[in-house]
């Protein structure tokens, strides 16, 4: 099968990464091209191990195929140096044993909330420093994005973490990111969806304070 365009493959994986299984016909809507020209595109992938698919049953007609990531895909999204990372985290563990694990990650969430303040606490209201701290996220490689729920609740989305590999390495990382998130933006933040729990990304659930 003939090569796929870079920008077409970036593309249908990109849109795969932050929107979850979808059908060909979904992802032609979204790309603004035919449905036979993206399942030329998906079933090029599969051969490269790319993508997956699997044929859901639809209570009327034909099964429907919808398509995924593999885990191969992991090396086209940013990783932050994760082997650097996890071998670091690992020595340190070594060298100060868990208390100073614990002061490290400490230390670094302190950091953050610092460094995020200084953006995030400019804006006014609680749905515009979430989309500050979306932004934020984003350019740190979790391809992050927020939405407005029906019941006035705010939702930050991650479809990427970046420093996977260290978090199953050290889990107090995402314990902290709670901390970091609920102090930033001085409301009741919830993780209802978590990567390291095999789901396809991270959701956080966020609403005025008391």
């Amino acid at each position: 099968m003939a090569d796929i365009p870079a920008k077409a493959r970036e593309k249908i994986l990109f849109f795969l990464k932050t929107k979850g299984p979808q059908t060909a016909a979904q992802v032609a809507r979204r790309l603004g091209v035919t449905p036979m020209a993206v399942r030329q595109h998906l079933y090029a992938l599969r051969e490269e191990g790319d993508v997956q698919y699997m044929d859901e049953r639809r209570k009327v007609g034909r099964p429907a195929r919808v398509w995924s990531l593999s885990a191969a895909t992991a090396g086209h999204f940013p990783d932050s140096h994760s082997e650097l990372a996890v071998g670091i985290l690992q020595a340190a563990r070594q060298a100060f044993g868990e208390a100073g694990m614990s002061k490290l990650i400490e230390r670094r969430m302190l950091d953050q909330i610092e460094r995020y303040e200084s953006r995030v606490g400019k804006r006014r209201g609680l749905e515009a420093k979430v989309a500050e701290l979306a932004g934020l996220r984003d350019e740190e490689g979790y391809m992050a994005e927020w939405s407005r729920e029906s019941d006035g609740s705010l939702l930050l989305i991650e479809n990427h973490c970046p420093i996977c590999a260290a978090a199953q390495t050290c889990q107090e990382l995402c314990t902290s990111e709670l901390r970091l998130f609920r102090t930033v933006l001085g409301a009741e933040v919830e993780r209802e969806e978590h990567i390291l729990s095999g789901r396809r990304r991270c959701l956080y659930r966020i609403r005025q304070a008391g």
